[in-house]
């Protein structure tokens, strides 16, 4: 992966660094003209140090879980880079980072095995920094297994604060104690905070945090809190911003992107977020997820048909085609209806590719449950899909069902599912064999020297001839064979495109 290792700032964020920057005293208001303040206070800190030690500190970050997680450790990347510190991919680092997942329980073991091993890295650098946030540090057990075993362990904060990172940070950097702030909610959604974008040429933009549904297997809803949606303004100057920065593929995250809008006042939905956001110049592809099957409109629908940015790929978990497991789940539709959704997607949009998410195993998961799962995944023909053996999740409700599915069972099942999915999306993905198809370069093909990797609006990988030059532009590039999974081509000469 080609790293950009610089930091993007918005007007008006570079405008409160320069106004905080001879304040005495931080603003009382809690937003981002505070944690400009302390940003400013942290780069005195940081040069101190360098000054002592005569090189510059350096910070490394490690995300587990979901997209949404990816998008703010950009933003905690931003806010170490202009807090003075420079980036390293290895864990020897002054200050290193964890943006924590807690979906399941074996992610919580990982990094408790991480910190074991930093404990080691620390003996060298005694003046090293550890910090933990993200959707692990909201559980109450995790924070005092912290709290009593790894005192070593400088900063933690989860989920409601990272808004606050500056803030902390700067009390981390001037203490050797170990600060725990934790909060269970909060309404506030703090604009304009910078990020150090992965990639230079495609960015996720946040449109709303937490979630309402309470699905019983997921803890999300009890550590990312309840649903807020951005303001729809906000939204959309910060895709035009980055679309002046390069950008040219936004991928709209929330837990529920179709419920977006419930709470603002001024009407918005999804799909009228959808066409506003079409209207941005520069952004020539826009990707979102994850959709929630019960709150997906005719009109999102007919959004996504008449758009000539929306790419033609959904991610629509399903979890289980068993009705009565639905149910188990609370997640508010049938396998009936998941099928007519499915059917009128497909007759809207006549080459859309489709990815879900499915759980074998659930408790009271009968050999016909099963069955049903089986069946609707050949009805549906999925393009891909991920495939999770049920993980029991302390806290939600399916923890404590009866009828506990045993491990070898859920194994069986879960590899004849597995030999399905594999082979439809085998099958599906290979339709576009001998098309061309437009791609946006995103990396030099780390097996195959002299070739470059990009993905199609379908999702679909593509390995094609190419250098480094060709990274973040779009090209025509002719399909020549499947391989599964993704595709190897040739770049079509009068048809190739640079943006």
């Amino acid at each position: 992966m080609q790293m950009n290792h610089t930091v993007y700032e918005s007007e008006e964020f570079r405008q409160m660094l320069r106004e905080t920057s001879a304040m005495k005293e931080p603003p009382v208001t809690d937003g981002s003209l505070r944690q400009a303040f302390f940003i400013n206070r942290c780069r005195q800190l940081v040069l101190e140090k360098e000054k002592e030690t005569g090189r510059q500190p350096t910070f490394h970050v490690v995300t587990f879980g979901c997209q949404m997680n990816e998008r703010d450790s950009e933003k905690l990347r931003g806010i170490l880079m202009l807090a003075g510190f420079s980036r390293t991919e290895k864990e020897e680092a002054d200050l290193v980072l964890y943006n924590t997942c807690t979906v399941r329980e074996n992610a919580n073991e990982r990094l408790y095995g991480r910190l074991g091993s930093l404990s080691t890295l620390r003996k060298k650098n005694p003046s090293m920094k550890i910090v933990l946030c993200g959707c692990m540090m909201q559980e109450k057990d995790e924070i005092e297994r912290i709290r009593q075993k790894y005192r070593y362990v400088s900063l933690v904060f989860g989920t409601h604060n990272l808004h606050r990172f500056a803030e902390l940070l700067c009390a981390c950097l001037m203490s050797d104690e170990q600060i725990i702030d934790v909060v269970d909610g909060t309404d506030a959604i703090v604009e304009n905070l910078p990020a150090e974008r992965t990639y230079p040429f495609k960015s996720g933009v946040n449109i709303m945090f937490g979630c309402n549904n309470f699905c019983t297997y997921c803890i999300v809803p009890y550590v990312r809190g309840r649903e807020k949606s951005r303001e729809p303004r906000e939204i959309l100057r910060e895709i035009e911003a980055l679309a002046a920065d390069g950008v040219v593929e936004v991928m709209l995250l929330g837990q529920n992107v179709n419920s977006y809008g419930k709470g603002l006042d001024d009407g918005i939905t999804f799909a009228k977020l959808l066409e506003e956001a079409e209207k941005v110049d520069g952004i020539r592809r826009i990707r979102f997820m994850t959709s929630h099957p019960k709150d997906l409109s005719d009109g999102l629908i007919e959004v996504m048909k008449n758009s000539a940015k929306i790419c033609p790929h959904l991610h629509l978990p399903v979890q289980s085609g068993s009705s009565r497991l639905l149910r188990l789940m609370n997640r508010h539709y049938t396998k009936e209806s998941y099928l007519e959704l499915v059917e009128r997607l497909r007759a809207a949009i006549p080459d859309l590719s489709l990815s879900t998410d499915l759980i074998v195993g659930f408790p009271g998961e009968t050999e016909e449950d099963f069955l049903d799962t089986l069946d609707l995944v050949r009805r549906v023909e999925y393009d891909s899909a991920f495939t999770f053996l049920y993980s029991k999740r302390t806290g939600t409700p399916a923890a404590s069902m009866e009828g506990q599915v045993s491990d070898e069972t859920a194994h069986e099942r879960f590899d004849r599912l597995l030999k399905e999915v594999q082979d439809i999306g085998r099958r599906r993905s290979s339709r576009f064999e001998g098309t061309v198809q437009s791609v946006l370069v995103e990396d030099l093909n780390r097996q195959e020297k002299g070739f470059v990797t990009g993905r199609t609006p379908h999702n679909l990988v593509v390995h094609f001839p190419g250098d480094r030059s060709l990274i973040g532009t779009i090209c025509d590039v002719r399909l020549t064979k499947a391989h599964g999974f993704y595709y190897t081509g040739t770049i079509a000469p009068e048809r190739a495109e640079t943006v």
